[in-house]
């Protein structure tokens, strides 16, 4: 059987089973969520038995150490993916919900339901995670799912997909709403992202390669994001013990995510009292430091950054800092070098917090918080099945409402249009 094939049969029975999960009511959905949750728990060993096999196979490759960072498991995180699934079972269930009900003068009432968008395939790589987080956040939200992970993790996705089939074969569900690609062959994701009859929308998570293939050669709708360059703007009205912090989690707390800071943005008017402190910091850790002029004249040890660095995702302990004059040249900035990811401004000024909100076109804007809190967990969406800096459908950490649509529905009694 070829790869087509393969995957075409996968997304047949996903479209099959789209209309199962989609009828299926909140009571069922939650207690699949919270039997998967138990399969996980009791598979522990077996889980993070398969994943000592692909960080050893990964080291053995001399993969990058932010990937094997990120596809590493430990017995913290796989409770943690259970506990996850129980959190998504306490979560109100969007499917059904009807807003902005209004009566017409033709004395029909018209509103928008919240529904399934059917069929979901999500490519991702590196974090095993994503599978019991992509399978809970598409069951709740009444979809059917195929999951195609990185070669990389393919025994620690197995693991946690067979947890999942359990789950649902015990809740009385079909197996086939989630489903999880077994071939490491990158056909596979050349076939899935072409099967426009039985899937509905295209969610890549991994590196820019990835994320650029698929861009290209989909014939699905995406929701999906490219890079997580993102800024902390410390602005003259900061508190420096606050920006401290800041910016010290932004960047340290861990090098390998997109939402860790990659570029520090510095009020001129501050840089002296601040940029010495925080650097220090940086070079005990072990962050290596490029700047502008100003940076490395105040700072011992730093590199002149480069053109290129100002664009760059390092996903590593490297960061980017220049000094600026203003509010406003550090939104210039974000704006012609950022990804439209999450971006932070540290300041006590409310007119210039809010003038930071409002024009600042990323998917996540903060004030006086780490960028490191843009995911779905920490916006109480349960999980996420990825960020997305698209505008269109999606924005920002992609949870239950994310993988909805609306559709309009009409009550009436008899009218007829005159």
């Amino acid at each position: 059987m070829s790869e087509l094939e393969y995957v075409k049969n996968l997304a047949i029975a996903a479209k099959r089973a789209s209309k199962e999960i989609a009828a299926a009511d909140t009571r069922t959905k939650n207690t699949a969520l919270r039997n998967i949750a138990q399969e996980i728990r009791h598979q522990e060993n077996e889980i993070l038995g398969a994943n000592k096999q692909d960080v050893t196979l990964a080291k053995e490759k001399n993969l990058e150490p932010a990937l094997i960072d990120r596809l590493t498991l430990t017995s913290s995180t796989v409770h943690a993916m259970a506990d996850g699934l129980d959190q998504l079972a306490e979560l109100p269930d969007p499917i059904g919900e009807v807003s902005v009900l209004s009566e017409r003068p033709s004395g029909i009432k018209v509103g928008r339901m919240r529904v399934p968008v059917g069929v979901i395939g999500i490519i991702y790589e590196s974090r095993p995670n994503v599978t019991a987080d992509a399978a809970g956040l598409c069951l709740k939200s009444g979809n059917a799912v195929i999951l195609r992970g990185g070669s990389e993790a393919i025994h620690s996705n197995k693991a946690i997909g067979e947890c999942v089939s359990r789950g649902l074969v015990e809740t009385g569900l079909s197996k086939e709403i989630v489903q999880v690609i077994e071939t490491t062959d990158r056909a596979a994701v050349g076939a899935l992202i072409t099967l426009n009859d039985y899937v509905d929308i295209i969610v890549p998570r991994g590196g820019k390669g990835l994320i650029e293939r698929i861009t290209k050669e989909a014939t699905i709708p995406m929701i999906k994001h490219l890079d997580g360059v993102c800024h902390v703007f410390v602005d003259k009205d900061a508190d420096l013990d606050k920006a401290i912090k800041i910016a010290d989690n932004a960047k340290t707390q861990r090098y390998g995510t997109c939402n860790t800071m990659e570029t520090l943005l510095v009020h001129r008017s501050v840089a002296d009292a601040f940029l010495p402190k925080i650097c220090a910091i940086y070079q005990e850790k072990g962050v290596e430091l490029r700047g502008d002029d100003t940076v490395c004249a105040l700072v011992k040890n730093t590199s002149r950054a480069t053109e290129k660095d100002w664009y760059e995702e390092y996903l590593g302990p490297i960061l980017s800092i220049r000094v600026v004059d203003s509010v406003e040249a550090a939104m210039d900035h974000i704006a012609t070098y950022g990804s439209q990811h999450t971006e932070s401004i540290v300041t006590e000024n409310e007119t210039t917090a809010q003038k930071f909100l409002r024009e600042v076109d990323s998917s996540s804007v903060m004030v006086n918080a780490s960028t490191r809190f843009a995911d779905g967990f920490e916006y109480g969406l349960g999980a996420e099945i990825g960020i997305s800096t698209d505008k269109l459908h999606a924005r920002g950490p992609v949870g239950l409402e994310g993988l909805t649509t609306l559709k309009w529905v009409v009550y009436g009694n008899g009218e007829i249009r005159q």
